[in-house]
């Protein structure tokens, strides 16, 4: 009998991640306008976002070993109830004296909280659902962060404008409980250990164990986490930083063709999600290497583009829909990597190896930030020496993948 993709678990679950991701979206765009109306400086919050990074990236490693060792359901509830505390007692402590201070404590206690919180909710998924329903839930879970993505900034923005911060950090508040709300009800299967161990022992255990299986048992997966690191080196370095520059920068069109952009992107991530939800099982091994080479051929318009004795405006056309089709390709192949991650790994493995994948995404992003607005600035009036050379790398690391992924035949997405 074919299980049900909407559960009455996975139903909770998705409603917990919209309440929880528009709470956040809100809370994160009303602190940084808000940052940005006391200081002056937008460069002074993105600083503050950067150093607040530093801890989810050292204690994912523990929320993946958490939540391999307790109730997950629990987990998710606390961890919520925590994130609705702080941000209920920031916002009564702000006073216009400190508040710069205390903002920067709530991101790196948001920080904190989000290293155990991603692993465990990432793990929820193969638990609640089997076989070709993996991809098609983490689909639903992109789609959901994708429509948050696209509504809370707008949403965010005109009530900060109107009632200011406060009231703002008040809705966020109640997101996170009605999150915890609806966790509460999940029912997850869950045995307690027969024997208590040290924490130290438990920690060295897990990690001996986890580092073991995805190096020695399963190194599809190894492979598989090296192609979604440079995945997001190459492609997050040309969206996050390359989209906002060549908009603003090199093409010199307002802030209206930027946020039109950003929308647009935003649908493309849902339009790549629904793809990657109805393609299924049709997502086999040899799909990332050629998710990989498609991702490069979408990126050479955006560089031809500049090659082009063409307006500013049929620039922006071209890249609009180069990048669209990028964004597509990006959210099918992130979808079915972690998909496959999950359907190799057994149970009481899940949450410390998908928060490696968290880790490495994490620590991988910044550098490609930093790399391409180092070669965005040097190669200001020939950008296309940026953008062409990277997608030819791209294409070449897709057709080269085909040799060390397992074969389709294998069955590499079979439990």
């Amino acid at each position: 009998m074919t299980q049900k993709l909407f559960t009455p678990n996975f139903i909770l679950l998705i409603l917990g991640q919209l309440t929880s991701l528009f709470g956040n979206f809100i809370l994160k765009l009303a602190l940084s306008m808000y940052v940005l109306d006391i200081t002056g400086s937008a460069a002074v919050f993105a600083g503050i976002l950067s150093l607040a990074v530093i801890p989810t990236i050292l204690l994912s490693p523990f929320g993946g070993i958490l939540a391999d060792r307790a109730d997950r359901r629990n987990i998710m509830v606390v961890l919520d109830t925590l994130t609705g505390i702080s941000v209920l007692g920031t916002a009564l402590l702000l006073s216009g004296k400190n508040d710069l201070a205390l903002i920067s404590i709530l991101l790196i206690i948001l920080s904190i909280l989000g290293a155990f919180e991603t692993p465990t909710v990432q793990a929820c998924i193969p638990t609640m659902l089997q076989g070709d329903n993996i991809i098609r839930g983490n689909a639903v879970v992109n789609q959901i962060a994708s429509l948050s993505y696209l509504t809370a900034p707008m949403l965010g923005g005109v009530f900060y404008t109107m009632f200011g911060l406060q009231p703002v950090m008040y809705a966020s508040v109640g997101c996170f409980i009605v999150t915890a709300a609806f966790e509460c009800f999940i029912r997850l299967d869950y045995q307690r250990p027969a024997r208590k161990e040290k924490i130290l022992t438990i920690v060295r255990q897990d990690f001996t164990e986890s580092m073991r299986y995805i190096i020695k048992e399963q190194t599809s997966i190894v492979k598989m986490l090296l192609l979604t690191a440079i995945s997001r080196f190459f492609v997050m370095g040309i969206l996050l930083v390359g989209l906002p520059f060549l908009i603003r920068t090199v093409l010199m069109l307002n802030a209206g063709y930027y946020g039109a952009a950003e929308s647009t992107l935003a649908i493309a991530t849902i339009v790549g999600s629904i793809l990657a939800g109805l393609l299924g099982t049709r997502l086999q091994s040899h799909s990332p290497s050629v998710l990989l080479t498609l991702l490069g051929i979408f990126m050479l318009p955006a560089g031809i583009a500049f090659l082009l004795p063409v307006s500013p405006l049929i620039r922006y056309g071209i890249i609009l829909v180069s990048f669209c089709g990028m964004q597509i390709v990006i959210s099918i192949f992130s979808i079915a990597a972690v998909s496959l991650i999950q359907q190799r790994t057994p149970n009481h493995l899940i949450g410390k190896v998908m928060a490696y994948t968290s880790t490495i995404t994490l620590c991988v992003q910044p550098m490609g930030q930093m790399v391409y607005g180092f070669l965005f600035d040097r190669f200001h009036n020939t950008v296309y020496l940026v953008l062409l050379p990277t997608a030819v790398i791209i294409g070449a690391i897709g057709l080269s993948a085909t040799k060390f992924l397992p074969a389709p035949e294998s069955d590499f997405y079979a439990q």
